[in-house]
């Protein structure tokens, strides 16, 4: 079992969805969340002076899948979110020690469903 973490352009979010219900990969929580990456932010002039937010947003989602669905998963987050350009976003692959089903107590791969 893996959690696969993605943060991605909160205007990516649709195609991102689409792409990993193609790919049955249904069940998804997403947040928003602030940060930067190498673009540092944006630069904006207000008021004739330069000034630069470092924190841009971001949506950040939590997939946690069996073994079997971390490629297509990690096909699917890269088809909707890439376009090419600097701040297309970060995967990552954590490993998932348990997963527990609150309403019926399942545990491990058959939790996750």
């Amino acid at each position: 079992m893996k959690l696969i973490i993605a943060i991605i352009q909160p205007y990516k979010l649709e195609e991102v969805k689409e792409a990993l219900y193609e790919a049955n990969v249904n069940l998804i929580s997403v947040s928003e969340c602030l940060g930067h990456g190498r673009q540092m932010g944006v630069t904006e002039v207000y008021r004739g002076a330069k000034e630069t937010g470092n924190l841009l947003r971001k949506i950040r989602l939590e997939i946690a899948v069996n073994d079997n669905f971390v490629e297509p998963t990690i096909n699917a987050i890269i088809k909707g979110a890439k376009t090419g350009e600097t701040g297309d976003g970060k995967i990552f692959v954590l490993d998932l020690k348990e997963c527990v089903r609150i309403r019926t107590e399942e545990r491990g791969h058959v939790a996750i469903g």
